[in-house]
């Protein structure tokens, strides 16, 4: 089943390749699967240097138990369509200054106040008045880091918000974090920790690495108590 969830036996195969230093391209011929399969497990799951198998394996089970149906519905009813366009208009501009692409945070504030946290293609096309390719390419954006997912609608694809959306984009910034880390120590062992660059990259990677060890413990601290 190259499409199927990964077993926690293939987990730990891919937590063994990484360790070993093999790509997940390298990965995903050994496990027979979609090289975008594997690049994705490992991206929502801690990232090359903080995937563990069995925390991702109990990750998926989480995420099963979040995920409901959405039946196709319009956007939420009951509130002033002035006051709701007024607060989705903040919302997508507040994603923007925090570096989200304009396109990408209007697609995903539709989603996030619709009742079914879902939308066709042609439903983006007509709410917000761009093309399909604008679309595409905000979904594309999404995907990638885990935000919404795309489900079989007739011969429609349904996009969907995840359930565990904002839990993905923080563990992206736990990467971004360990990336930091990890070249700003590099730097130091280059330039000499007891140098005046080298102590201040040295400084840099403490200081990058301690704070995505917190954000690492209060997204699961949050994964765990939330209802």
């Amino acid at each position: 089943m190259p499409g199927g969830r990964l077993t926690i036996e293939e987990r730990q195969r891919v937590a063994s390749g990484l360790a070993a230093g093999h790509s997940c391209a390298e990965i995903a011929r050994r496990l027979r699967r979609p090289g975008s399969t594997i690049s994705r497990e490992v991206a929502r799951n801690g990232g090359p240097r903080g995937y563990r198998a069995n925390q991702a394996q109990q990750a998926t089970k989480w995420r099963a138990r979040r995920r409901k149906p959405h039946p196709a519905m319009p956007p939420a009813a009951g509130t002033d369509p002035l006051a709701q366009r007024g607060f989705e208009d903040r919302f997508a501009e507040m994603m923007t200054r925090t570096g989200m692409p304009a396109m990408t945070a209007k697609v995903l504030v539709y989603l996030f106040t619709t009742d079914t946290g879902s939308a066709t293609t042609a439903e983006l096309v007509a709410r917000l008045r761009v093309s399909p390719a604008s679309i595409s390419k905000a979904i594309g954006w999404l995907e990638q880091r885990g935000l919404v997912r795309r489900e079989r609608d007739g011969r429609r694809q349904r996009y969907l918000i995840n359930d565990d959306a904002w839990y993905q984009a923080w563990q992206a910034s736990v990467q971004s974090m360990a990336m930091w880390a990890d070249l700003t120590r590099q730097g130091a062992d280059l330039f000499g920790h007891t140098s005046p660059a080298g102590a201040r990259l040295s400084a840099t990677s403490r200081f990058f690495r301690h704070l995505g060890h917190d954000m690492t413990q209060a997204a699961e601290h949050w994964r765990q108590t939330l209802p």
